[in-house]
């Protein structure tokens, strides 16, 4: 095996790692598949035979790369993130393997919020809380210094708080997702109240539409829970179409019509009702995404 050989099986071994880090960072599949082929030429460019700890070199390079892609990102208007949904991750089946692909799994709700952050913010936390990265390797990459690395951190940490967390229990909040996805068939009003938190949010994001598709007309975000079940009911035509799946490791549902996906839907429960719902219903980055048709 040559060396060009040995790079590309190291890095194959390492990229899971770094599709995950690079999904974190930027909330974008594609952009995190960019991320991952650009550390792989780097690496193929690089010497580094007196590099001790490759794993830790290519996650280094990643995190380089996603932070000059946010920071190159078009600033999004300011009520644009109210309704922005980052990518799901979806699957169609929910069963006893979730569980472990949920301890490794990162919610739509907590990456909405991650959406929030300044690039280092984002960088620092990531690195740090998710991926035990220490305080001074991250500081290398944002050109700060440990302790300045450390607040970037403890002020994404204090964001991050607010996010809501789904219960531990997969078979639980499948329980709630068939729940809420039958009172929407029959048009049930108290089933539906029955089945949210007061305080439950919903985020819609349809990106650039304006027109009915059979799914949200427009980008919305709706919070308390009489406005989403009013929500819930204005689209009732399309629960025939809809079933369970999972989404960024949790259940979840998706809305497919005639073969095409015109919905993915996020679901967080605590307690046993629905705190979040975050629904992406953009069909040009739906149809841009690997999901089960």
């Amino acid at each position: 095996m040559d060396e060009h050989d040995q790079l590309a099986r190291q890095f194959e071994q390492n990229r899971g790692q770094l599709r995950a880090v690079a999904y974190r960072m930027l909330g974008s599949v594609a952009e995190a598949e960019d991320a991952v082929q650009e550390a792989w030429l780097r690496l193929s460019r690089s010497d580094v035979s007196d590099v001790g700890n490759l794993s830790g070199w290519l996650t280094t390079v990643v995190s380089r790369v996603c932070l000059d892609m946010l920071r190159s990102r078009k600033s999004r208007r300011e009520d644009s993130l109210d309704t922005f949904v980052p990518d799901p991750i979806v699957s169609r089946e929910v069963g006893p393997e979730d569980e472990a692909l949920q301890a490794d799994a990162v919610g739509l709700a907590l990456l909405v919020v991650l959406e929030t952050l300044s690039p280092a913010e984002r960088l620092a936390f990531v690195l740090h809380d998710m991926f035990g990265v220490s305080f001074d390797e991250i500081a290398l990459i944002v050109d700060k210094s440990p302790a300045a690395t450390r607040q970037l951190a403890s002020r994404a940490r204090r964001r991050v708080q607010g996010a809501p967390v789904s219960d531990g229990d997969t078979g639980r909040q499948r329980a709630v997702v068939e729940a809420f996805m039958a009172a929407s068939r029959s048009g049930d009003f108290e089933a539906l109240l029955s089945l949210l938190d007061p305080d439950v949010v919903l985020r819609a994001d349809a990106g650039d539409a304006t027109e009915d598709f059979s799914g949200p007309a427009v980008s919305k975000l709706v919070r308390g829970a009489l406005a989403v079940v009013e929500q819930a009911l204005l689209f009732t035509r399309m629960a025939p179409y809809t079933e369970v799946a999972v989404v960024n490791g949790t259940p979840g549902a998706i809305t497919v019509v005639n073969g095409r996906v015109m919905g993915v839907m996020g679901v967080t429960v605590v307690d046993g009702k629905i705190t979040e719902m975050d629904i992406l219903a953009d069909l040009e980055r739906l149809k841009e995404l690997p999901l089960p048709a």
